[in-house]
């Protein structure tokens, strides 16, 4: 895109994986360094002005992370949303509210963050839960891709498109 050119239209995304979030969170030297990381990307989504992060998996580091990383990773700012998801949206976030986060109107989301879970911080145990199903629970993240072990094959995750469209409330 040219400087000058219109870019209403145009969606912005800033794709990050990997944060591990609380790793090392024990060790004096390098515990807020997955934080600060993390903080550095939230300021860069700010900065870029992105309608959205993305994130590819391993947001936490581990699949029962301590309440201190709950709660370090759970700050975010107001930000306006200029995106809608389009598709059904039962189908791509089955959580107890059915629709991405930022549609709830009893919500202050700021940074619009979609993640899948990754080898870290997969579902887990008897109810197949994850650290990540907390965060989407709070409504503070947008899960999709969440394996269902109810009559699946094992280790198959079926992932829907989540379709978005540039929109402008302004």
């Amino acid at each position: 895109m040219h400087c000058g050119e219109d870019n209403r239209d145009m969606l912005r995304i800033l794709a990050g994986t990997n944060c591990h979030l609380g790793y090392m969170e024990k060790d004096e030297i390098w515990r807020f360094d997955s934080f600060e990381a993390f903080e550095e990307i939230c300021s860069l989504a700010k900065q870029k002005e992105v309608d959205f992060v993305l994130l590819g998996g391993d947001l936490i580091h581990e699949d029962k992370p301590s309440r201190s990383t709950l709660v370090k990773t759970i700050g975010v700012n107001d930000i306006p949303v200029k995106f809608q998801v389009v598709n059904d949206q039962t189908v791509n976030f089955p959580n107890s509210f059915g629709h991405v986060n930022y549609e709830d109107p009893h919500f202050n989301v700021g940074l619009h963050v979609f993640t899948i879970h990754g080898n870290h911080d997969d579902p887990a145990g008897v109810d197949n839960l994850s650290a990540i199903h907390i965060l989407s629970a709070c409504n503070l993240v947008n899960y999709f891709g969440k394996i269902d072990l109810g009559g699946s094959v094992v280790h198959q995750i079926v992932v829907h498109p989540v379709l978005v469209k540039k929109v402008n409330y302004f």
